[in-house]
C-alpha cells in the first residue's frame, strides 16, 4: 500500500484529504505543521507528500526545499497544496522542489489524477 504524508495546518483540510485518499486505497499519514511534518515524513518514508504551503512555524516551501537536501527525499514527489500562489510564489515553488501544485479548494478529480500519476 502506497503512503502519502499530508501536512496542513487546517484540520478540515487534512479531514477531506485523509477521506479521499484513504477511500481510494492509500495508506494516510497526517502532520499539523511542517515541524510534525519533517519527523513524521523521516518516519514514515511517504511515497508522496502534500504540503500546505503557508503554515505556522516551518512553512511549506522551507521545508520542501529542507526534504529535497535530505537523499531521501530528493525523488519523492511533493505537490503544493495553496489557496492562491501570490506574485512570485510559484517561482519560489518551483526552486524549493515541488512537483506540482494544487490550489484551494482543491478539485477531487484534479487531486486524484495528481496523486495517481505520482505514485
Amino acid at each position: 500500500m502506497k503512503k502519502i504524508l499530508i501536512a496542513d495546518d487546517q484540520p478540515a483540510a487534512r479531514e477531506l484529504l485523509r477521506s479521499i485518499l484513504g477511500n481510494s486505497g492509500y495508506e494516510v499519514f497526517e502532520a499539523v505543521d511542517g515541524t510534525d511534518a519533517a519527523a513524521k515524513a523521516i518516519d514514515v518514508q511517504p511515497d508522496l507528500i502534500l504540503l500546505d504551503i503557508h503554515m505556522p512555524g516551518v512553512d511549506g516551501l522551507t521545508l520542501c526545499s529542507r526534504l529535497r537536501e535530505d537523499p531521501r527525499f530528493v525523488d519523492t514527489p511533493i505537490i503544493a497544496l495553496t489557496a492562491g500562489l501570490m506574485g512570485g510564489e510559484k517561482e519560489r515553488a518551483i526552486e524549493a522542489g515541488f512537483s506540482e501544485f494544487l490550489s484551494k479548494p482543491i478539485s477531487l478529480s484534479a487531486l486524484r489524477k495528481a496523486v495517481a500519476r505520482l505514485v
